[in-house]
């Protein structure tokens, strides 16, 4: 389905939520945990959207350490998605006063100084990802019919 790499196609699978992503050439499948009614065979949507997060981090992180030749030897990083509510909440968009919280923990290996590692920290604030998960984000859904 997707042969566009930059495309993304997600299909029914079996179950009561698997489904089949297509990204280019590579194929896996998406489902939810046995806790939710899934089957567990595949990462969950939140699951993706922090995968989604970490690599971009990481990635990034990388990437700057390579050009400006710093020591970075590796990047490890743990997320956790959660739902807080707030009683006094301004810039929440529902009724119900809910933020979304990721908790992004870094781990950075390589012989660095501290200013190093307070660019490197300062750069994953600046991942593509990052970037777009912050910003407003308007999705537009169209009906296609076969």
């Amino acid at each position: 389905m997707a042969s566009n790499p930059s495309l993304v196609s997600v299909e029914t699978a079996s179950g009561k939520f698997q489904q089949t992503v297509t990204v280019g050439k590579h194929v896996f499948l998406a489902d939810e945990p046995e806790s939710f009614g899934g089957t567990d065979s595949g990462p969950s949507p939140y699951d993706l959207l922090l995968a989604a997060l970490g690599s971009c981090t990481s990635m990034t992180m990388k990437m700057y350490a390579d050009r400006k030749g710093i020591a970075l030897e590796a990047v490890h990083i743990v997320l956790e998605h959660s739902r807080e509510h707030v009683d006094d909440c301004l810039s929440c968009n529902n009724d119900d006063n809910r933020i979304d919280v990721i908790d992004r923990s870094i781990v950075l290996q390589g012989d660095l100084t501290d200013e190093e590692r307070r660019k490197l920290l300062e750069i994953a604030e600046k991942c593509p990802v990052h970037r777009t998960l912050e910003n407003r984000i308007d999705i537009h859904t169209t009906e296609v019919r076969d």
